[in-house]
């Protein structure tokens, strides 16, 4: 990977390459890396918001943390630093186009923040990662971001004192490491269904929830 793309100079390359190499290639692979990256991840964006929103509420924040870290965002990061063209992969996974997919990019870029802390510590990594979340955080409303579809379907449903929405997993496909979900979301009042589809059923549910309140014409 050119340096330019991540912004860091890795002291050990070697950590930069077993951040990028996906299990279907092999030992050493990045996934004991991409659990280390979820947290350092984690960390940042807790931090960043704590200190740019001085009077948000604790909700506020979480949601906003959810936002920025969930496996869309994280995928399109990873894009943007042109990550999936640098995977080692096995044969069937790259034929399967394993890398474009928005988990496995997603994993990768949480092994890539870990190998870099893990090069240069949390600073230097604070420093290199959080200007990769610059657009993102920009574009939330500060302090109130918007909240998720299922939180935002529930309390339409409550304040107008209606049953909560019922949700079922309709198809579970694809190999362990590439599952694929569909799950329905159901109202009953009004009656309404929806589908929707995600990379893991909590994805699946959220797309679902997203498509009914289309359906509502719910403004957000």
């Amino acid at each position: 990977m050119a340096v330019d793309r991540i912004g860091h100079a890795f002291v050990d390359q070697g950590l930069l390459a077993q951040a990028l190499t996906h299990r279907s290639a092999g030992a050493p692979h990045n996934e004991r890396l991409e659990f280390l990256g979820d947290g350092v991840v984690n960390l940042l964006i807790a931090e960043a918001l704590f200190q740019r929103w001085p009077k948000a509420d604790e909700g506020a924040m979480t949601r906003a943390r959810a936002e920025l870290v969930r496996e869309a965002s994280l995928a399109t990061i990873a894009r943007t630093l042109q990550l999936g063209e640098r995977l080692t992969m096995g044969p069937g996974e790259m034929k399967s186009g394993g890398h474009r997919r928005d988990s496995i990019l997603a994993d990768a870029l949480e092994a890539v923040v870990a190998a870099i802390y893990l090069d240069s510590g949390y600073e230097t990594c604070r420093a290199v990662v959080l200007p990769w979340f610059e657009t993102a955080l920009a574009a939330l409303p500060v302090g109130r971001p918007e909240k998720d579809a299922k939180t935002r379907l529930q309390e339409w449903l409550q304040g107008r004192q209606r049953p909560l929405p019922l949700y079922e997993l309709v198809l579970e496909s694809g190999d362990d490491h590439a599952k694929q979900f569909v799950a329905r979301c159901t109202t009953l009042d009004p009656p309404l269904t929806a589908d929707g589809e995600g990379t893991s059923r909590r994805n699946a549910e959220q797309a679902a929830a997203a498509a009914l309140l289309e359906k509502l014409d719910i403004s957000r």
